[in-house]
């Protein structure tokens, strides 16, 4: 048994897939919260103000898209992002329904300060949990996070009959 599975509480207590991951996500941003916290930008921003510099200016809608949220959810995330002027969020010309969202020069700057920190967050999570099994948990992440599994959990979900 190794060190990680030695600590974990007996399986009938953590068979709920959903809040062991929950769980391990709170554990995770707490601790990239804290090696960020000199920046000002908690986990959830500076990855919201990183996915809008990959893609400005970009919509509600495909942010919410990119980042796996709920457009609502998203919509509050980024009230503090604008009130602090680090975003600007503009009517788009094209189709005045959707508001285009943008970095300010302040929002690139903070992002830009952020990044020695989320990078040693980076290193000190794989030194505690190990470089392999980082890029394997990675993998699994991004397959639980893309669409096919969606679609293939709702069709298990379906034949259920529930």
């Amino acid at each position: 048994m190794n060190e990680r599975t030695r600590h974990a509480r007996p399986e009938s207590e953590g068979r709920c897939h959903c809040t062991e991951l929950r769980k391990a996500s709170r554990r995770i941003s707490q601790l990239y919260d804290t090696a960020l916290a000199p920046s000002g930008l908690k986990t959830t921003q500076r990855a919201i103000l990183a996915e809008i510099g990959r893609s400005e200016p970009t919509t509600v809608g495909a942010l919410a898209d990119a980042l796996v949220m709920d457009a609502g959810g998203l919509a509050h995330t980024l009230k503090p992002l604008t009130r602090e002027k680090l975003v600007t969020i503009a009517v788009d010309p094209q189709d005045r329904r959707n508001r285009l969202i943008s970095l300010t020069p302040l929002g690139r700057s903070r992002l830009r300060k952020s990044d020695a920190l989320w990078e040693a967050a980076q290193r000190s999570f794989e030194a505690a949990f190990g470089a392999t099994e980082s890029e394997d948990l990675r993998a699994v992440m991004q397959f639980l996070s893309a669409n096919d599994l969606t679609e293939t959990f709702e069709t298990a979900l379906a034949s259920t009959g529930l």
